[in-house]
């Protein structure tokens, strides 16, 4: 499995994932850069995500939404702060409602994810900090740690694919 380990901090704020790929940073980096890639792997295997809008750019909007077994939607967005390819990129990861407008009413969160090679493979280092312990915490009790998790650990099948 590529996640090493997954650590919630309330009081820093922050949920800190570390994986490692079996794959190259320029690779793993191009699953983020194409919306038709990431939607192999964004959400948990059973909640496949569809990318609408996917301005991959400082300043640039995301809006995606994952689809529930049952079919209920999902919908999500980024506004993307930095892009330093293929070393990681940075952005703001929000709810959104049925027309992919940011719900304000739920937790943001800015998140860093960084890549970096290491004998030839890709150590990955994903953060994401919230306003507040609360809102932290309403995400750890709406399933994110496993959620993530599960996303991220599909992306070495989905390289060998």
């Amino acid at each position: 499995m590529p996640v090493i380990d997954v650590t919630p901090d309330l009081d820093a704020r922050t949920i800190t994932i570390n994986a490692e790929f079996a794959a190259p940073v320029e690779r793993v980096w191009q699953i983020y850069a194409d919306p038709r890639q990431l939607e192999k792997i964004w959400g948990p295997p059973t909640y496949p995500a569809t990318f609408v809008d996917h301005e991959f750019k400082p300043g640039g909007k995301v809006t995606y939404y994952m689809t529930s077994p049952e079919g209920e939607k999902f919908g999500g967005y980024w506004k993307v702060e930095s892009v330093d390819e293929p070393h990681g990129f940075t952005f703001l990861d929000g709810f959104a409602d049925a027309d992919l407008n940011p719900l304000t009413d739920m937790p943001e969160s800015r998140n860093s994810y960084a890549f970096v090679e290491k004998d030839g493979k890709t150590v990955a280092t994903y953060i994401s900090t919230y306003d507040s312990a609360e809102a932290l915490q309403e995400v750890l009790d709406m399933g994110v740690v496993e959620g993530a998790t599960s996303a991220i650990n599909q992306i070495d099948e989905f390289l060998n694919s």
